[in-house]
């Protein structure tokens, strides 16, 4: 119906001109008197006059609506737009919130342990394979990092050890990789132990803290640490809390099950430890 109007309202206005024109040109000849033919052609045309100003007055909202509508349609799609960019800047300023929250975090383990030089380096993949647990980040030898670099989280959680590093990457074997074993250290009771990754429990998102000391107590939530023990990694970074303690198949010995502390489902920055002090 709007196209119809769109296209013939013109049409429609000059019928009408034309019509009024022809009662103008009869009431001329008849000299203003309302002769029979006046009076017949008026009877005729006034109700046909009324009907065209209405359907006029029609027409003309008709188009005002159509007009409207559009501008409406134009204004929503800029609303659209506008609001698409404002979603897009609060993604942008959310993502550069988290990220500065990460480097906070860092400085403030920075802070603590001046004695590490660290890069920061982005996680780009994770490992395809259910025999291991690693993952590649964005910084390799180009950037000082070598093999055996220990990998820490933004809160300097014990992450992994770069097993392989490229130019510009480098391979992460986590912590629960059954690749892994170093030295750790119970908190609480400063006793020594083995932090070791197991099959089973890689599957679990754990690993495995054998060769417990004789005698120790250990207690669920114990906090566990990297002992630095033949000074090739660190001391003193958080691996995790114990989670359970078990007896081995042979009954001889026990281990405890360790909860990382780093969340490994979820990293997008990590730091490479690249060179420490050792402390004795």
């Amino acid at each position: 119906m709007k196209d119809f109007f769109r296209h013939n309202g013109i049409l429609i206005l000059v019928i009408a001109v034309l019509l009024a024109l022809i009662t103008l040109v009869v009431t001329a000849f008849t000299g203003g008197v309302a002769a029979p033919i006046s009076n017949a052609v008026n009877v005729i045309t006034t109700p046909v006059r009324n009907g065209l100003n209405s359907l006029v007055n029609w027409v003309e909202g008709i188009y005002d609506y159509s007009f409207q509508y559009d501008q409406l349609l134009a204004e929503n799609e800029q609303l659209k737009k506008r609001i698409a960019e404002m979603e897009e800047e609060i993604r942008q300023a959310e993502s550069a919130n988290t990220e500065n929250d990460r480097f906070r975090n860092l400085l403030n383990f920075q802070t603590k342990h001046k004695e590490f030089q660290m890069e920061p380096a982005t996680v780009t993949a994770a490992g395809a394979s259910n025999w291991e647990s690693t993952f590649t980040i964005s910084k390799g030898t180009s950037s000082g990092v070598e093999p055996d670099d220990c990998v820490v989280d933004e809160y300097g959680n014990f992450v992994g050890i770069i097993t392989e590093a490229g130019l510009n990457w480098s391979t992460v074997t986590t912590l629960i990789d059954t690749d892994i074993e170093l030295g750790g250290l119970i908190g609480r009771t400063d006793g020594a132990a083995i932090l070791e990754g197991d099959f089973t429990l890689m599957g679990q998102g754990r690993l495995k803290l054998s060769y417990l000391p004789e005698n120790t107590e250990l207690v669920a939530g114990d906090e566990v640490l990297t002992s630095g023990k033949g000074g090739v990694y660190p001391s003193g970074l958080v691996v995790g809390a114990i989670e359970s303690v078990h007896t081995d198949v042979s009954g001889m010995s026990r281990y405890a099950v360790v909860k990382p502390a780093a969340d490994l489902d979820d990293l997008q920055q990590v730091f490479v430890i690249k060179a420490f002090d050792i402390v004795e």
